[in-house]
C-alpha cells in the first residue's frame, strides 16, 4: 500500500477541486482520478498536473483506472454520484446515488484494495453506511466527510458575530450532514471560555433568538451556495483534504467526521457524523457527553436516516 498515493473517484466540480486541493498539500506523489467520462478525467488531471509545476513538492497527476491504480493506493476518495439540484434535499439524491456506489465499491474492492476509502458524495451518512456494507472493509477504514465542512460554517458564522479569530472557536454541528443536524451548543468555547461568558465579555448578547438564526444559516448555506452558483466545491475539498492528512500523518485529530456507530450513544446500524479520532488506526468513534436536549437531537437525526436506510437493498 502507498500511502502517497490517492484515487479520486469523480471528475466533476468536487473532485477536481479535491484532486487540485491534495496537489497542493505537499503529502502526496501520486493523485489519480478516475471518471465514468474518461475524457474529463483527463483533462482535468491534465490542468492540474500542469500547474502541478509550481507546488512545492513534485507529484503526478493523472487520469487513471480502478485495474492499474487503486490496489496500491493507500487512500481512495469518492466524489461521484449525482450533484445535488436547487430545491433538492441530499436525502433526495439517496436512491440515485446508492445505485451508484453498487457499482463504484465492489470495482474497488475487486482490485484488493485494503486501504482508507474517505466518503464525500451526498448524503454522506447514509453513503458512508453504504460503503461499510458493500466493502467489507473494517468500519474503522471507511469515513465519511461528515459535518467536518458544517462546523467550519458554523465557525465562521460564530468569529463574524463575535468579532474573533475563528482559530480561537471550538464548535461542532453533528447529527445528519443535512436538515436534521444540530449545533452542540454546551460544547461550543472560545479559547476555552465557553461562548456565552466569551460574548458576555465582549458585550455582545448572544441571545437564543441569534443562536437560532446562526444555526439556520449554517443549515441552510449549502441551498444558498448552489442556487448562486449550482454548487459547493471549494469547502468540501478542504474538507476532505484535511481528512486525508489527518489520516496519512497519524495526526490524533479529532473531526465531527461519519462514521459506522457501534452502539456509541446507544446508535448502531447506520453512520453518523459525531467527534472521532482520525489516525493510521482509521476513525475511532467517541462517545462524548452532551445535554439531554442535544441527545434527544441525535437520536431523531439517526431515526431520520435509520427510515431512508430501511428502504435500501444493502444485504
Amino acid at each position: 500500500m502507498n500511502l502517497q498515493k490517492v484515487v479520486v473517484i469523480g471528475a466533476g466540480n468536487v473532485g477536481s477541486a479535491t484532486a487540485f486541493r491534495l496537489m497542493n498539500s505537499g503529502l502526496f506523489n501520486k493523485i489519480a482520478i478516475i471518471d465514468a467520462n474518461q475524457e474529463k478525467a483527463e483533462g482535468e488531471a491534465l490542468d492540474i498536473a500542469h500547474g502541478s509545476v509550481l507546488a512545492t513538492k513534485p507529484v503526478k497527476v493523472y487520469a487513471g483506472s480502478y485495474e492499474k491504480d487503486v490496489k496500491e493506493a493507500g487512500f481512495v476518495v469518492i466524489t461521484a454520484g449525482a450533484a445535488q439540484k436547487p430545491g433538492e434535499t441530499r436525502l433526495d439524491l439517496v436512491k440515485k446515488n446508492t445505485n451508484i456506489f453498487k457499482s463504484i465499491v465492489p470495482a474497488i474492492m475487486e482490485t484488493g484494495f485494503s486501504g482508507y476509502i474517505v466518503v464525500v458524495a451526498n448524503p454522506v451518512d447514509i453513503l458512508t453506511y453504504v460503503t461499510y456494507k458493500l466493502s467489507g472493509l473494517p468500519k474503522e477504514r471507511i469515513i465519511g466527510s461528515g459535518t467536518v465542512l458544517d462546523s467550519s460554517r458554523f465557525i465562521y458564522l460564530l468569529s463574524q458575530e463575535l468579532k474573533v479569530n475563528a482559530a480561537s472557536i471550538s464548535a461542532d454541528i453533528l447529527g445528519e450532514h443535512g436538515d436534521s443536524s444540530f449545533p452542540a451548543w454546551s460544547r461550543v468555547t472560545v479559547h476555552g471560555t465557553p461562548v456565552d461568558e466569551f460574548a458576555k465579555a465582549r458585550g455582545i448578547d448572544l441571545t437564543d433568538e441569534l443562536k437560532e438564526n446562526i444555526y439556520q444559516q449554517v443549515r441552510d448555506s449549502a441551498y444558498e451556495i448552489i442556487n448562486k452558483k449550482g454548487t459547493t466545491n471549494y469547502g468540501i475539498a478542504m474538507t476532505t483534504t484535511r481528512i486525508v492528512e489527518a489520516l496519512y500523518t497519524n495526526s490524533n485529530k479529532v473531526m465531527p467526521v461519519s462514521s459506522v456507530m457501534d452502539g456509541e450513544y446507544g446508535l448502531e446500524g447506520l453512520a453518523i457524523s459525531m467527534p472521532a479520532l482520525i489516525s493510521r488506526e482509521g476513525v475511532v468513534s467517541l462517545e462524548l457527553s452532551y445535554t439531554a436536549e442535544e441527545l434527544s437531537k441525535l437520536r431523531a437525526s439517526a431515526e431520520t436516516m435509520k427510515t431512508v436506510l430501511d428502504e435500501l437493498d444493502l444485504d
